[in-house]
């Protein structure tokens, strides 16, 4: 093995990550804050969030799904030199983003308490997740602009500008859900719908910031008024996998929340409750654990993932398979002996972390929260090998293939598993449940970016709009 020109890979790709990771540090820091100020409120605000926070991220997946086709034309025009294909891919996005957000804009009006109330949860809990709904999808447009934005600007491989935008807006956001929260300095005490006003607005902050990055006198982009219907067409054609991805993921976790919080006192520790009361305490202790999970690892994951999407899709858009390949091996390597092993950390001292970052929350969902993140930190390097290799396979223009693993997994395991043995084994079953959910994802992504031709696709892509580089000597 050629250990120079791994660590000559592994450095090229932190340089790229290293923005990214600083960058989800706060957002996840920001999701972070959202449970511990709602903990601090009630277990019924912290499902609240939860809950809503499954239809909030419907915008997100949206977003990523388009984010996915502008960062896989961006970083393939940009290593092929085909600008003008590259600004027309963004500027389709862009617009497209916006004009989608718009409907979830109604949707949160007209039917916020409607859709938390789907679930069992308290009434309490079913109201206060209606007005959170509302005011986060209000600024859906935003947050899909500033989506498209950020992957715009990563995939010409700028990942610094979408870091300082986007840390800028999570803190102004950690800074407004603890001030609405809880009515510090001169703000008004808001509780739930404080923190939802504080996302909304960071929201519309990132989406004005990321614009104005994007077309700045300095920036290598270009707005040109979207005409060609090749380009329209590919990034429907990648984005609608990588939004049915995330979207499929989103609804299997529907079902599963379903099941915790019909659960009631099953596991027990929750001696005194009952009904959905309890079901509340089991529920709010699995958002603790996988948000504790997520802090710790989410930001690396993610960094990793985009880094690895940016090197193959810069490289097969230079017609160079065999080193879009071998850099995404190298990126699957670092991720797994990274986030794994702060997976295995977490594993060792789950109940210290938990209690930190789960301030304020009552001791039953501490516990519960506690063995959630022992099931993510054995998870880890499955969840550690299938982001980074669909952010590869992302970058090549295949989306397909990482849509098949993920919805296999959560539907197969997340969810299947869980509901045929939990009535045997209680909550260890859906303990299980998650851990090969993720092992399946990882395993089945190694085999597709093995076996499958990826590269191929990246070349008819390249092709069909026009963008081919002369191929390496």
């Amino acid at each position: 093995m050629d250990f120079g020109r791994l660590r000559g890979v592994w450095r090229r790709i932190f340089a790229l990550a290293w923005p990214v990771m600083a960058e989800q540090t706060t957002r996840t820091l920001m999701r972070t804050v959202d449970i511990l100020v709602t903990a601090a409120l009630s277990p019924a605000a912290v499902v609240a969030i939860g809950l809503a926070d499954l239809f909030a991220r419907f915008p997100l997946r949206v977003g990523l799904g388009l984010g996915g086709g502008a960062i896989a034309l961006s970083s393939q025009d940009t290593g092929s030199g085909a600008d003008a294909n590259r600004d027309e891919a963004i500027a389709q996005s862009l617009l497209l983003g916006a004009a989608i957000g718009v409907p979830f804009v109604a949707v949160g009006l007209l039917a916020g308490p409607a859709l938390v109330g789907l679930f069992p949860a308290s009434d309490e809990a079913v109201r206060l997740g209606g007005a959170y709904l509302a005011i986060v999808f209000a600024s859906a447009p935003a947050r899909l602009l500033a989506l498209v934005g950020a992957r715009a600007l990563q995939g010409i491989g700028d990942t610094a500008t979408p870091m300082y935008v986007n840390v800028l807006a999570n803190v102004v956001n950690v800074g407004l859900s603890v001030g609405l929260g809880f009515g510090l300095l001169w703000l008004p005490a808001l509780g739930v719908r404080g923190v939802a006003a504080a996302t909304a607005t960071a929201n519309v902050l990132s989406a004005g910031l990321l614009l104005i990055g994007l077309y700045r006198p300095s920036s290598p982009l270009s707005f040109t008024v979207p005409a060609d219907v090749t380009i329209a067409g590919q990034l429907v054609r990648i984005g609608l996998p990588r939004m049915a991805e995330g979207i499929t993921s989103e609804l299997a976790e529907f079902p599963f929340n379903a099941l915790l919080l019909s659960l009631g006192g099953v596991a027990g520790g929750v001696a005194g409750t009952g009904g959905a009361a309890a079901g509340d305490v089991i529920n709010a202790g699995f958002q603790v654990g996988r948000r504790v999970y997520q802090q710790v690892t989410g930001p690396l994951s993610r960094g990793y993932k985009i880094a690895t999407n940016i090197l193959v899709g810069q490289a097969v858009g230079r017609s160079d398979p065999a080193t879009a390949s071998y850099e995404g091996w190298a990126a699957a390597a670092l991720s797994v002996l990274t986030v794994g092993g702060i997976g295995a950390l977490l594993v060792v001292g789950a109940d210290p972390v938990v209690g930190l970052l789960g301030f304020g929350s009552s001791p039953a969902a501490l516990e519960y929260a506690a063995a959630f993140a022992v099931a993510y930190g054995l998870s880890a390097p499955g969840l550690a090998l299938f982001s980074t290799l669909s952010g590869g396979l992302q970058g090549a223009g295949e989306t397909r293939l990482p849509f098949y693993a993920r919805t296999t997994g959560m539907f197969g395991f997340f969810v299947g598993f869980s509901y045929l043995t939990v009535g045997r084994f209680g909550l260890d079953g859906v303990y299980a449940g998650i851990v090969l959910a993720h092992l399946w994802m990882g395993l089945t992504m190694a085999v597709a970016f093995r076996y499958a031709d990826w590269s191929g696709t990246a070349a008819g892509l390249l092709r069909e709009r026009g963008s081919v580089a002369p191929k390496n000597d």
